[in-house]
Order: C-alpha cells, then sequence, then structure tokens
C-alpha cells in the first residue's frame, strides 16, 4: 500500500540556509579552511537540542556546499552564531581574516526564514528533509492534497 505522510506539527521553525561558492579554484588555501569548518559546526549543533537544530540536509554543487537546516527559532540561530564559546563565532572570525589576504576566493551567504506554516508531502519516502527534523505522521483523509494540508496547518495556528 502506496505510504503518504506530511511532517509532524510545529510551533516555532526557522529554515536556516546557508552556503560557500568557490569563486578561485586555485586559492585552496582560501576556501579548504571554510569548507572544513562547517562538519565541526554541524557536529557541535547535532549533540545538544539546546541549540535549537532540528535537522539539516547538505546539498553538494558544482562550485560548494549548501546546508539547509531547520531551528526552533530565530534566537537559537543567533545564539549560536555569537556564542564566543562555539564552533561559529571563532571560524567567522578565521575566514574574515583569510578573506582580506584572498579577496574575492571564496563567498558566503546565508538566509533566515521564520515560517508560520508548512506544508510537506512524502509518498513511499522514508522521513526526508523537513519530515526528518520534526518527525511524520500520516496523511489524513482530510488533507490529501496540498492545498488541504496548508489550509489545516493555517487553522490549527
Amino acid at each position: 500500500m502506496y505510504q503518504r505522510t506530511t511532517h509532524a506539527p510545529t510551533d516555532d521553525l526557522v529554515l536556516f540556509q546557508i552556503g560557500m561558492r568557490v569563486n578561485k579554484p586555485w586559492r585552496i588555501d582560501a576556501w579548504l579552511p571554510t569548507f572544513l569548518a562547517m562538519p565541526a559546526m554541524l557536529t557541535e549543533l547535532s549533540r545538544d537540542a539546546e541549540h535549537g537544530i532540528l535537522g539539516y540536509r547538505l546539498l553538494r554543487g558544482e562550485r560548494g556546499v549548501t546546508v539547509v537546516a531547520w531551528f526552533r527559532t530565530v534566537e537559537d540561530v543567533y545564539r549560536y552564531a555569537n556564542a564566543t564559546d562555539r564552533a561559529h563565532r571563532p571560524a567567522w572570525l578565521r575566514f574574515l581574516r583569510r578573506s582580506r589576504k584572498a579577496p574575492g576566493a571564496v563567498g558566503i551567504w546565508h538566509e533566515t526564514y521564520e515560517i508560520a506554516r508548512a506544508e510537506s508531502f512524502y509518498g513511499d519516502m522514508p522521513p526526508t528533509g523537513l519530515g526528518k527534523a520534526v518527525g511524520v505522521e500520516p496523511v489524513r483523509a482530510s488533507a490529501r492534497t496540498a492545498r488541504e494540508r496548508i489550509r489545516l496547518r493555517r487553522a490549527a495556528a
């Protein structure tokens, strides 16, 4: 039987995307440390629920990587980013020093979205994406379409 699931309800939800782009591949001294810093941060975030990360996906592209992460709140994102005793802040300061020595060698970016409601569908899929981050539940008969699922989530908010 075809299994249809959607992500479990969440109160607050933040989608945080961060990535890097290698602009000058020959400047490995500039981009490799940036590339290598992210796994330590993801490990640190994942080990302690206090950081507020619900889950993440790592996406590789032709010239770089992107991390798509779900957090409980924007405050959780900012608290981690600015904590001097966590991996991000020292890595950020090292990046700034390196970028002055090799301008334009590596680009970085991030985007933060506070999400009031979200809709998802997983057909014969193990938990993935947001569903992996917050858990899944069966699609209800009253919510078979994306339009119906978003309407129900709006009503529950």
